[in-house]
Order: C-alpha cells, then structure tokens, then sequence
C-alpha cells in the first residue's frame, strides 16, 4: 500500500502528468501550497460551517466528511501523502494528546481555585446530556479546526519559509481569528495566540498527526466547557457553575482562563518542551533554500 502511494506520487509530480498536470498553469497554480492550502480551507471550511453546530453526532458526522475532504485535496490536488491521519495508531494519538490536553487544563485550574479565584457550584444540569452534546461539539470541531490550521496553514507555510515561520504566522493568525468572540482584547488575542497557536503548533511539529494535535485541543475545551469555564469568551452550559474573584489578568475575567496568565506560562513551557522534542526527531523544518 505504501509503495504503490509512493509511486503515484513520484509519477504524478512531473508537469505532464495526472489530471493537474494536463491543466498546465491551473495545475502548477493548484498543486502550489498556496494553491493546495485555499482549495482545503474551502472545501473543509465549507463542511464546517455546514455541521458544527449541528444537533447530536452532527458535528462528528461533518469532522469525518472534513477528513476526507482534507484527502482528497492533499493526494488529489497538492499530490502529497497524509500521514498526519494515519488510521494506524490513530487511537494513541488521540488519547495521548487528550491526556496531554487535559493536564493543561487542570493544572492552571487547580492552582487558581487553590488561590480562591475560582469557585464552583454544581448547575443542577443532566449529567449524560451535559456530557454527550460538549464531546460531539468539541470533538468535530476541534478536528476541522486543527485541519485548517495545522494540517492545511502550517504545512504549507512550512513548506514556503520552514517550521518556525509557520508556526508564527498560524500563531497570530489563530489568535486574531479569536479577537471576534465575547469579552475579547488585544490581551486575550496573544494569550490564545501563545497558548493555543504555539503549544497547538509544537505539538504537530512533535508528534505530525492530526489526532494528536485533535485530542489535546478536544480535552482542552471540553474540560473548560463542563466546568462552566467560558470557552474562548462563550459562556457553556455545563455541569458547574463558575465564579470568579480577583483580577481578570489572573482569572482571565469574563473571556474566561484563556485569558489568564497561568496558562499562558503553563502552556508555553509544554510548547518548548515539545519544540525541542521535534527538534531532536528532526520534525521542525528549515527555510527551503532557493538558488539560482
């Protein structure tokens, strides 16, 4: 199976070969990052946008339509293979970057409830309900999302200017993209662009898979929206309620703990831990070099 893959791609990648390169210039155009990363972003955002917020498995249901969308674009258009979604050890991927994800979470958790600036109460809400509608939410979502962003954006920014750029650029992009939700500041926008670009990036620099990168952002948000912490600024209905005491610089106010300094610290020293463990395996990339 591999090495048939191989072969197709090698075959292919010359300008008079497969369907992109009988299109002549659209084809070279399409097959470039730029080319390949607008056309994914179109077809994986479009299913996005179509089933996240849809009811019960829906946005499952429209994760896995934008993994094959992602597929398709990847092996048919930019004639690249996928082994950032890999079937095998798919699982381990996923709960290694869950339990990665979750540590993140409750450690800033932990220590701001131990300073008194969080304090919970139960909602009084059905625990299955609760718990069905934030993994089918999270879990679509945070597998589209890290398709865009890490599949799609890094890789072909990395492919342009090297892993460090890409990992700039995705960062700030990622964090501009939050500056639109409730509670937003210049301040929550670097905090996620921090913890949530940087470690995010680090982390499929680290381990190259989407299900890992998936699993950390999943467990991530997912903790946050069951203890009533507010995700990115948009309040949850979870199992707890939340209140919140001291300065929003600590607390992460009303934006909610993304917006904190503790998991901006917390999470920039996984981030280095996890760039220097790519960097050993040789996952971070330099600028290609183009000669004359």
């Amino acid at each position: 199976m591999g090495t048939g893959s191989d072969t197709r791609h090698e075959t292919g990648s010359g300008p008079d070969h497969g369907p992109a390169g009988r299109s002549g210039r659209f084809g070279r155009i399409a097959r470039s990052p730029i080319g390949w990363l607008l056309t994914g972003v179109a077809g994986v955002g479009l299913v996005s946008g179509l089933t996240a917020t849809g009811p019960g498995p829906v946005p499952v249901l429209g994760a896995a339509a934008a993994v094959a969308v992602y597929w398709w674009v990847m092996h048919r258009v930019a004639g690249r293979p996928t082994p950032e979604i890999a079937r095998h050890g798919a699982v381990r991927e996923a709960l290694l970057g869950g339990g990665t994800g979750l540590g993140f979470i409750l450690v800033p958790v932990l220590l701001l409830t131990a300073c008194g600036g969080y304090s919970f109460s139960w909602a009084g809400r059905g625990f299955i309900p609760v718990l069905w509608t934030t993994v089918m939410v999270q879990l679509g979502g945070s597998i589209t999302e890290e398709l865009l962003f890490r599949g799609l954006a890094l890789q072909a920014l990395e492919q342009m200017w090297g892993s460090r750029a890409a990992v700039v650029i995705t960062s700030l992009f990622f964090g501009t993209a939050h500056l639109g939700a409730a509670e937003a500041t210049l301040w929550s926008a670097l905090a996620i662009a921090v913890e949530a670009g940087v470690l995010l990036g680090a982390a499929f620099l680290w381990r190259r898979s989407i299900w890992f990168v998936a699993g950390v952002h999943c467990t991530w948000n997912a903790a946050e929206q069951l203890l009533g912490i507010p995700v990115s600024g948009h309040t949850p209905e979870g199992w707890f309620t939340l209140d919140v005491h001291g300065p929003a610089f600590l607390t992460g106010g009303g934006f909610g703990l993304e917006a904190s300094i503790v998991p901006v610290l917390v999470g920039a020293a996984i981030a280095i831990r996890m760039l220097r463990r790519a960097h050993h395996s040789g996952g971070i990339k330099p600028r290609p070099y183009k000669g004359r």
